[in-house]
């Protein structure tokens, strides 16, 4: 079966919604909105690749903002065009992250990538997507790629809840006895990293990193106390985030992670 393939059969039964509204799913929201705002201007132009179902896309047309958004899965354009509301200056189309010539060289002010490096298995390829997301944004933009963290994903999905049957991954070759990295296929849908595999895609590249953070911590492993937070104990757990997601003690303790970007020229 084609990658691709593999992508499109999962996102046809997958809630994407609903596991970015749960209180635990919010952090990782809440979070990259968090480090968008710091950088996004009245004006600016917005594009995301990889847009999904469109929470990102649709919060920031909500606040004003000019957004195209290109998504590979019809299923989650189907769903994206349906919560378009009237006033959202916001644009659509099927594409895909290694391949942007639908749009020009320097064009937009912010950059998404939240999503297309989660599927993506060899460097030759994660290269092309950040290629054209650099291309097509302008000189001094800033740009928002983002990343499955194996560490957090074996502790929480393997160690914690079991999902994750770590013997057999490592019989089968996808974890190293000895370090314990991560290696996946199409079929396992998600590329699993660390930040030293983030570092040595990125030094292709004349780019300027603002940030690295970890964008939802321990929430997922946490994911039943933090849903059962009332609204001010959940407020000062994302204070509580919000300070510590970049602390270099912390960083690979994290189901997600954001790599956060200048171009430079």
């Amino acid at each position: 079966m084609e990658a691709n393939q593999y992508l499109i059969n999962f996102y046809n039964n997958y809630d994407e919604d609903s596991r970015l509204t749960l209180k635990h799913g919010t952090v990782e929201f809440l979070t990259t909105m968090h480090y968008i705002e710091k950088y996004i201007r009245t004006g600016n132009r917005v594009i995301e690749i990889g847009a999904g179902t469109g929470r990102y896309s649709h919060a920031l047309a909500r606040q004003g903002y000019a957004v195209d958004a290109v998504e590979l899965v019809e299923h989650n354009i189907e769903v994206f065009r349906k919560n378009i509301l009237p006033n959202e200056n916001i644009r659509i189309s099927q594409g895909n992250a290694l391949d942007l010539s639908a749009f020009p060289d320097n064009e937009y002010d912010v950059t998404l990538v939240l999503g297309p490096l989660y599927h993506l298995y060899n460097k030759e390829d994660k290269r092309q997507a950040l290629r054209e997301a650099i291309r097509i944004t302008k000189p001094k933009g800033v740009i928002f790629v983002a990343y499955v963290i194996s560490d957090g994903c074996l502790l929480d999905e393997g160690f914690h809840r079991g999902n994750i049957n770590v013997v057999e991954y490592i019989e089968n070759g996808l974890l190293d006895p000895q370090t314990f990295a991560a290696k996946s296929e199409p079929k396992d849908l998600f590329e699993l990293v660390r930040k030293e595999d983030i570092d040595d895609l990125m030094s292709a590249f004349p780019t300027t990193r603002l940030h690295y953070v970890a964008t939802d911590g321990c929430a997922l492993f946490m994911r039943e106390a933090i849903n059962a937070m009332d609204d001010e104990t959940f407020d000062l757990y994302l204070q509580y985030h919000f300070a510590t997601c970049e602390r270099k003690d912390l960083l690979g303790i994290t189901s997600h992670a954001v790599d956060v970007f200048r171009k430079e020229y």
